[in-house]
């Protein structure tokens, strides 16, 4: 059997990582500007993040492009 890998960067990681992440490195404050979106700018916290996000596909598909443009900054 041959054993591959996905090379989906992010298979693996959950919607919740990937916020966790990116709060951590930007703050909210700043992720707020980035992607102008009210979970992120109007008491924002992680679990209304992920609400939204997981029902509103555009967003979600903004949030994991500008994880996968600071992947390579993140701690591993």
């Amino acid at each position: 059997m041959q054993n591959s890998k996905s090379k989906d960067p992010l298979h693996g990681i959950t919607l919740q990582k990937i916020v966790e992440q990116l709060v951590e490195y930007y703050g909210f404050d700043t992720l707020g500007e980035f992607i102008k979106i009210k979970c992120f700018t109007d008491n924002p916290s992680v679990k209304s993040s992920l609400t939204f996000l997981r029902k509103t596909d555009w967003a979600r598909k903004q949030v994991e492009d500008l994880y996968l443009k600071v992947l390579p900054k993140l701690p591993k």
